[in-house]
């Protein structure tokens, strides 16, 4: 997959999305001077390239009851092990995301559930069935402050004259 090289519309496409994924195409285009037509073909090259990896919706955890958000940081044995315990994590439902970091620890996963009763089950039951784990270290998150998506420069309207959306 060749990286794509972003040019203005492109990143003014990524910046309205990013603000306002329901958008129509028509609007983006009028908003970049460009058709409907274009906006559709660079969606597809920005698809394509891995740029865009989907449209998703989100729901607000605790509405469903999904109470506690909780991250799990975790210690694998070999670092060789680590596809094999990630494809274990993935089937795990209350997981929801995985990542690799620094440090002292080889993965940092966050996890969604009903409340501690169900933290602890997956914690001491779904985790330990995980091989190749060493340790865990859980952190409980007592309230989300904010989520926001990836930022998107919008400096590319300052060049062309027009009024940034950014506040000041």
């Amino acid at each position: 997959m060749a990286k794509l090289k972003l040019d203005n519309i492109d990143r003014k496409i990524l910046f309205f999305l990013v603000n306002d994924a329901r958008k129509p195409y028509l609007e983006i285009a009028r908003e970049c001077g460009v058709s409907g037509a274009a906006i559709h073909q660079r969606m597809r090259k920005l698809e394509e390239s891995g740029i865009i990896t989907g449209s998703r919706l989100l729901i607000k955890p605790g509405a469903i009851g999904l109470n506690v958000c909780a991250f799990i940081s975790i210690v694998v044995t070999e670092s060789n092990k680590s596809p094999e315990v990630i494809a274990a994590l993935k089937k795990i439902p209350e997981v929801v995301e995985c990542h690799f970091v620094t440090g002292r620890y080889t993965l940092l996963v966050k996890v969604y559930c009903l409340d501690n009763d169900h933290l602890m089950d997956v914690i001491m039951h779904k985790l330990r069935e995980v091989p190749y784990i060493q340790s865990t270290d859980t952190m409980i998150s007592l309230e989300e402050v904010f989520e926001r998506q990836v930022w998107v420069k919008d400096n590319v309207f300052k060049k062309e004259g027009r009024a940034s959306s950014k506040k000041k």
